[in-house]
């Protein structure tokens, strides 16, 4: 990921032009219309939160305050996305919900990417994946002005642009190929595993070549790539996990969410296993949300999309920072 340099300390001018500004405020009040019309409520969030994310690949800001005169520190994280905060609300008798607002993530910037960006996030009880495909298919139609949204497979995806089926490729079969698409691992192969090679080969070899034309949603990703999700009742090596892309963008990341607490600890446990593999600390596991599980989540789907990146492409903004008043 490209790190760019920061801002001299004495400019005070934004980043976005009047314009970008602007359609901003457009985008907003669209975005809010759309989920009006619906009889979606607008919810809040804290972004602060007791516990961080467990996901392997993503790493939370964090800081550590004391009480008063005493030794003793809290730690409090600042939210990745408002996923567990606004399933609780679900669990305590909300239904259709939505929130735009800011996240923050500990990764570096470039021309997709700033550790602070702004995210839409929605969830629907009732809705199986599919159901939620066809809003998101609605709302990029709306917010993009294109007529058509392609929905196609994990596995038809790699089938049509590598030739091969990922949910039966071993690890050998997997190093042979990103090494055919010239994928560097620089001579660190052996700490990847399936997972790892799947997605590297997803994010170098096919996201360029696909959805140049038009939107695309591709559905089923293996069970290993969602841990949040339900899986397939008629495949159980794929989940109900959906992801949307757009000219090279990835947009939106959704799930036919998971109700089951037993289940959704362990998988966390396992993220925290995979963390301690790659070399990174564990993360506190959010019992509060847990506790929401257990005192019953109802049969939802939810989604987020990257308002930065659907207002680069609305505009045709090259970089994120054209688009943020502030980069």
């Amino acid at each position: 990921m490209e790190n760019m340099p920061p801002a001299p300390k004495n400019s005070w001018q934004p980043s976005a032009s009047i314009e970008q500004i602007k359609a901003r405020a457009q985008l907003l009040k669209q975005l809010r219309h759309f989920f009006d019309e619906r009889k979606v409520l607008e919810v809040s969030t804290p972004v602060l939160a007791e516990a961080g994310v467990t996901d392997p690949f993503i790493d939370n800001f964090h800081l550590d305050y004391g009480f008063g005169n005493t030794s003793s520190s809290h730690t409090l994280y600042l939210h990745t996305s408002p996923e567990y905060a606004m399933k609780r609300l679900l669990a305590a008798g909300c239904e259709h919900i939505y929130q735009i607002g800011p996240v923050f993530r500990h990764e570096g910037s470039g021309r997709l990417h700033s550790p602070e960006f702004t995210l839409l996030e929605w969830y629907r009880t009732g809705f199986s994946m599919q159901n939620l495909i066809d809003e998101v298919s609605e709302l990029l139609q709306t917010t993009l002005r294109v007529q058509h949204v392609e929905q196609v497979t994990y596995q038809q995806v790699f089938l049509r642009f590598l030739k091969f089926d990922p949910l039966v490729a071993n690890k050998e079969e997997l190093l042979v190929a990103a090494k055919a698409n010239n994928i560097d691992f620089y001579g660190d192969s052996e700490s990847l595993d399936r997972d790892d090679l799947l997605q590297l080969l997803f994010s170098e070899v096919i996201e360029p070549e696909f959805a140049k034309q038009h939107p695309v949603i591709v559905s089923h990703f293996p069970a290993s790539q969602a841990a949040l999700a339900t899986l397939c009742n008629d495949d159980k090596r794929v989940a109900n996990r959906f992801e949307a892309y757009y000219k090279g963008i990835e947009l939106a990341n959704g799930f036919h969410e998971l109700t089951h607490v037993k289940e959704q600890r362990q998988r966390f446990e396992q993220d925290n296993q995979k963390r301690l593999a790659l070399g990174k600390p564990p993360m506190p596991i959010d019992e509060r949300f847990l506790s929401a599980l257990e005192a019953g989540l109802p049969d939802c789907a939810g989604v987020a999309i990257g308002v930065d990146r659907l207002q680069m492409l609305m505009t045709g903004a090259m970089h994120i920072r054209d688009v943020m008043a502030f980069y």
